[in-house]
């Protein structure tokens, strides 16, 4: 699948998205808290995060997932494009125990080799390039670190707000692009939540 063509087929549908800022972004990041945290425990379950763990958020928005690995003794940064969400997570996250840097999914502001677990919750759908991001996915974790993203499973039509997230073959495709990117075990799976269903692909840096 091109990367360079997004139709609404591709993983990042959304990529044209303008990002979030001001009062309105600071809205979107408030409904964030509590809507992620179903997602933040299954994506800390699903890596085995533990107190040994470096654990890297991509678009951790109100940091929700990020609090959650920290919890498990992790030592965590935070990355967000929007300085918005950057602010939020910081006032919500009050013993400074969490990094947050500013940047994007295919500009991350960290070294090679730098995380064990790295994760995108509910927002490789927004990603600009799918090539870029997973490239930089592979050079921030060390070998044998785990890759992680999760979406909401959407119906295939959907539009709107409805269609933030993918459906079942989005979410192969993607699995699929962390293949050829060069990743290993990469695997699609659905995961059912009292809430709807949610889209996992999971994959090792060899």
């Amino acid at each position: 699948m091109s990367t360079s063509r997004h139709t609404s087929l591709s993983p990042n549908h959304h990529c044209g998205h303008p990002g979030f800022s001001g009062f309105s972004g600071l809205l979107v990041g408030l409904t964030m808290i509590a809507g992620r945290g179903t997602a933040a425990r299954l994506a800390a379950d699903q890596t085995g995060v533990t107190g040994d763990d470096r654990v890297v958020d991509v678009g951790c928005g109100p940091g929700t997932a990020a609090r959650a690995a920290a919890r498990r003794g992790a030592t965590v940064t935070g990355v967000d494009p929007a300085p918005v969400m950057l602010s939020l997570a910081r006032r919500l996250t009050r013993d400074g125990s969490i990094t947050w840097r500013e940047g994007a999914a295919e500009t991350l502001p960290l070294p090679d080799g730098a995380a064990t677990v790295l994760w995108s919750l509910a927002s490789v759908h927004h990603w600009r390039d799918l090539d870029a991001g997973l490239a930089e996915a592979r050079r921030v974790l060390a070998p044998g670190g785990r890759f992680l993203a999760i979406e909401r499973r959407v119906r295939s039509g959907a539009t709107g707000h409805g269609s933030h997230g993918w459906t079942a073959a989005q979410g192969q495709a993607f699995a699929d692009l962390c293949t050829a990117a060069g990743f290993v075990e990469a695997r699609a799976e659905t995961h059912v939540q009292k809430r709807g269903a949610l889209l996992v692909v999971l994959a090792t840096r060899p």
